[in-house]
């Protein structure tokens, strides 16, 4: 009996003895699962937070270059020199009506005192040396002064539509390329829907990939053909607004420069 029970004492110590083997076997591949569901996080959120500052570290110029890509260069280019174009004349007509615009008032002032000691010569010369369209015609005026008060009007009215015609040149070049910018926008995306009607006429089936890609690049040229005739538009109403006020000054100094020789005529 002792011996049998030695026996069973042994056996049940054994079996405890795997029980526990097993329990700590499982645990312990419980936390190396658990290290690697740790490490594979941890190296998941560096790739993550790379790939979001690549999306970030994108510069406009990149997603600019990357959308003129996507949107075909064969569309996207004859848009692009629309804004090229016509932001040069707008330079242009900046440049011009800037130094166009004149002192009116000094510039009236300076003739009066010259008229007055009728000295038309100084007064000539000083409408020479003073740059902007009003000088010029004021000049015409002063130059026709021994014609008779009648002529100078003539003078002055004529000489003035002439300065009104050089203020509003290459006018009609920057509304073309306004009306241009957008309608090359339209037809490239007309264009880019027909292809895409094509590529799932091919494929066979309505698939959102190629519909979504296929559009996408079509409405590209109409964003960018619209965002060019808003810039281009900008400016064409800010220089007809500059040329509004130049001919606003033309008139005003040309009535005032009559009057000046009204008072002072020989």
């Amino acid at each position: 009996m002792s011996v049998i029970g030695l026996l069973a004492f042994t056996n049940l110590n054994s079996v405890k003895a795997q029980d526990v083997n097993t329990d700590t076997a499982a645990q312990t591949e419980v936390t190396e699962d658990s290290a690697a569901a740790v490490a594979e996080e941890a190296v998941a959120e560096p790739v993550a937070a790379a790939t979001d500052e690549e999306v970030e570290s994108k510069s406009f110029h990149e997603v600019l270059k990357e959308k003129y890509i996507q949107g075909g260069a064969g569309w996207m280019t004859p848009v692009l020199l629309c804004l090229i174009l016509g932001m040069a004349l707008v330079i242009e007509r900046i440049i011009y009506l800037n130094m166009s615009t004149t002192n009116v008032d000094a510039l009236l002032n300076g003739i009066e005192d010259n008229v007055k000691k009728g000295d038309y010569n100084a007064a000539k010369e000083l409408c020479r040396n003073t740059r902007g369209p009003v000088a010029s015609i004021f000049y015409q005026g002063l130059d026709r002064v021994n014609e008779g008060l009648e002529n100078v009007e003539k003078a002055v009215t004529s000489y003035g539509g002439v300065q009104m015609a050089r203020l509003e040149a290459n006018l009609t070049w920057i509304a073309l390329f306004i009306a241009l910018a957008p309608s090359f926008g339209f037809l490239g995306t007309v264009i880019g829907m027909v292809q895409a009607f094509d590529d799932i006429e091919k494929a066979g089936d309505i698939s959102p990939t190629v519909v979504a890609g296929g559009m996408k690049v079509a409405l590209l040229t109409t964003v960018f053909g619209l965002i060019v005739a808003i810039i281009l538009q900008i400016f064409y109403n800010y220089l007809l607004t500059k040329i509004e006020n130049l001919v606003s000054q033309m008139e005003d100094g040309s009535i005032t420069f009559m009057d000046i020789l009204i008072k002072n005529r020989k």
